[in-house]
């Protein structure tokens, strides 16, 4: 009995220190997936890893490290004047581990996940750790540029698409003779200004100046549009972005363009001659990029291909070329002919029932489930680009969650994508293109990261201007909404392995959407209906330089489309192809976007770095980025009129000893990097923001 009154009464004193500790400081509470929390973040099955999570200095009663399979008491390991570092180990498994923590302060029990804290168990948003996972150290926060190489830099006129050298969609092919004619709304996949590979090779020192680390390239592979999202021969660089070593006839006459005649005209494309010299030429410039520190990344359109193929040859350009096997449309006895889903089986020669992409016949659906000669040949092709004597540097996949008929099949297939792809070279990048979720692809065996629209290009694009990212719409409800940023941000995010968030493509604009500095004039709609020199009209530079200062220091890869650092403007495809505007740039804009990247690339908690929010209210956006010997304060006032902050830069581990330099600072279209000290009063640091401006400051 007495010893059952002793046990009560220590209870009871055990629950008063609970309830009489002061309030849970839930500023505090951190944990993420960096080298700092997750040690080491990347791992391997039957690791060690020390997970570690931070709370308020005595301000906790318990901390438990929560997985799918154990309940792990947490110890504190370190304290400084503020934080206490709580460290628990786990031993890995073959598995995906699923965590997250369970916080006890007084009567009251919290969880902290990768949204943050609840007040209940949400699985959906568990850190996650994947044993074997690696992505190549190079790509986590490398600055990227994105190149479509007919619109960037002509470098040799010998090697043009001619006026009306073949027929494709109902129309001639054609060569545009003034660089800065604007891209026509229907016919622009048919037209052809020149840009080719020896005038990116021309303009590697320009990259390299800017800071640029990676170049992505559209494709590049053998095609007879523009885009060349319509693969004709992936074992080869497009001639015509090469060099044309050979002619093969002259063009189409008025009437004479049956393509059933055509390969009399299709020559010099398929010339082993001119293929074998555009690959050379390829080899060419990745050996120099290499040379000035830039990767080189392909666009892999694996999902279909073009009806120039020389597996379907719709066209019948390689009909009667004895170096080619028949296509499938020509034969039923083609080699082929199960790379195709044909609905009729019986209509020999010229099947055009296949399936198409979308329906378009123009883009016919390779069928993967039917053939695993395919399949092993795309394998290959995998394999080929990223070794000797090529040495790309990975591949960005085209609209890869549409790959095969099936969702079960398209998980097995990048599966052995990348098994194929790794061995071949383990330093190469998988990236790919997807809308949405992508956790089930991102799960550590398949893509290493994707194209980030759903947690930076959207929701950047309706905070900052309110427009849907192709320019089609304006939402006045999103334009400001700190809220909807900052929830879209932490749910999206939420999908990713922290190393693959890290190597994630942050772009404004690409060669699918509008671009950035358009949008900024919240005109809706296309080039179609307001015409092209309206994309130019009403921009605001100073929200743009906003865009660029949060890209360039926000979790992943920045990626620069063309031409967005000399203020390139356009509406949607095709408008947002305009060519590179050599002798018309906006300097000012280049100089901005390499201070940017030279601040990016400066700071390392820019690359690996925690990020943490501080600040978020109406058109007011402020987060630090940090890591133990790095810390930068970002703040955005996309307001019309002076905004005042009071940010808690504590939360980043900042001491009032220390003291914040700005590093950049941008205000009426202009920029300054001259230096200004920021003193921190109780954690606390206040900053004057004039209207539409963005700042970075950095602890020193």
């Amino acid at each position: 009995m007495d010893d059952w009154k002793t046990d009560h009464k220590l209870k009871e004193k055990e629950a008063y220190i609970r309830t009489a500790r002061p309030l849970l400081v839930r500023g505090a509470l951190f944990c993420d997936g960096t080298e700092h929390y997750v040690i080491p973040n990347e791992v391997d099955p039957g690791m060690t890893v020390r997970f570690r999570f931070r709370t308020a200095r005595e301000n906790v009663d318990a901390v438990i490290l929560v997985t799918q399979d154990a309940r792990i008491p947490m110890r504190v390991v370190e304290q400084t004047d503020f934080f206490d570092y709580y460290e628990a180990e786990h031993k890995m498994g073959k598995e995906i581990l699923f965590y997250y923590f369970e916080i006890t302060s007084g009567m009251m029990t919290f969880f902290y996940n990768c949204f943050g804290l609840s007040t209940e168990v949400i699985q959906d948003y568990a850190f996650r750790l994947a044993p074997g996972f690696h992505v190549p150290k190079w790509a986590e926060g490398a600055v990227m540029y994105q190149i479509m190489t007919d619109r960037f830099r002509r470098g040799n006129v010998d090697n043009d698409v001619a006026d009306r050298e073949y027929y494709y969609i109902d129309d001639y092919c054609r060569h545009v003779s003034d660089w800065y004619q604007y891209p026509e709304e229907s016919k622009d996949f048919a037209h052809f200004y020149g840009g080719d590979l020896p005038g990116v090779i021309q303009k590697l020192d320009y990259l390299s100046d800017l800071g640029v680390e990676v170049i992505y390239f559209n494709p590049i592979f053998v095609s007879p549009s523009s885009h060349k999202y319509d693969t004709q021969d992936y074992d080869f660089i497009d001639p015509h972005l090469a060099v044309i070593k050979e002619d093969g006839g002259s063009v189409l006459s008025d009437g004479d363009h049956d393509n059933r005649h055509a390969s009399k005209y299709q020559q010099r494309v398929i010339s082993r001659k001119n293929l074998e010299a555009a690959n050379e030429c390829f080899i060419e410039l990745v050996s120099e990029a290499h040379k000035r520190g830039i990767r080189v990344i392909l666009d892999g359109v694996f999902n279909h291909c073009g009806s120039f193929n020389k597996w379907l040859d719709h066209e019948c350009i390689y009909e009667t070329n004895d170096t080619y096997e028949k296509g499938a449309y020509i034969s039923a006895d083609s080699p082929y002919r199960d790379f195709f889903d044909f609905r009729d089986k019986s209509k020999w020669p010229y099947n055009d029932t296949y399936d198409g992409w979308w329906g378009y016949n123009t883009l016919p659906k390779l069928n993967y489930e039917g053939s695993q000669k395919l399949c092993s040949y795309i394998l290959n092709i995998g394999r080929k680009w990223v070794s000797p004597p090529y040495n790309a540097d990975g591949w960005r996949l085209d609209v890869a969650a549409d790959l095969g008929h099936s969702i079960e099949f398209n998980h097995m297939f990048w599966k052995d994508f990348r098994k194929a792809v790794k061995e071949a070279n383990p330093e190469a990048l998988i990236l790919a293109e997807n809308y949405g979720n992508s956790s089930e692809w991102l799960a550590g065996d398949e893509w290493d990261t994707v194209m980030n629209y759903d947690a930076f290009m959207e929701p950047l694009t309706w905070f900052l201007t309110g427009m849907e990212k192709h320019s089609d719409e304006y939402r006045e409800d999103l334009y400001g909404n700190a809220c909807f940023l900052e929830n879209s941000m932490r749910h999206y995010m939420s999908a990713f392995l922290t190393p693959s968030l890290f190597c994630a493509m942050n772009e404004l604009s690409n060669h699918d959407h509008s671009r950035f500095l358009t949008r900024t004039n919240k005109k809706a709609g296309r080039a179609s209906k307001l015409g092209p020199k309206a994309a130019e009209e009403d921009v605001n530079v100073r929200v743009f330089m906003e865009a660029v200062v949060i890209q360039m220091t926000w979790p992943g890869a920045p990626t620069i489309y063309y031409g967005d650092e000399a203020g390139l403007c356009g509406f949607t495809d095709p408008d947002n192809r305009r060519t590179y505007p050599w002798g018309r740039e906006n300097q000012l804009l280049i100089d901005f976007h390499r201070e940017m990247i030279r601040i990016h690339k400066e700071n390392p908690a820019l690359k690996y770095g925690s990020l943490k929010l501080l600040k978020s209210d109406y058109q007011i956006f402020a987060y630090g980025r940090f890591q133990k010997d790095s810390k930068l304060v970002i703040a955005v006032n996309n307001r019309n009129e002076t905004a005042e902050l009071n940010l808690p830069v504590w939360q980043l581990e900042v001491t009032d000893e220390e003291t914040l330099e700005q590093i950049m600072c941008t205000a009426n279209g202009t920029f300054t990097t001259e230096p200004s000290s920021f003193d921190i009063d109780k954690g606390m640091v206040q900053i004057m923001l004039d209207p539409q401006t963005a700042i970075v400051l950095r602890v020193c």
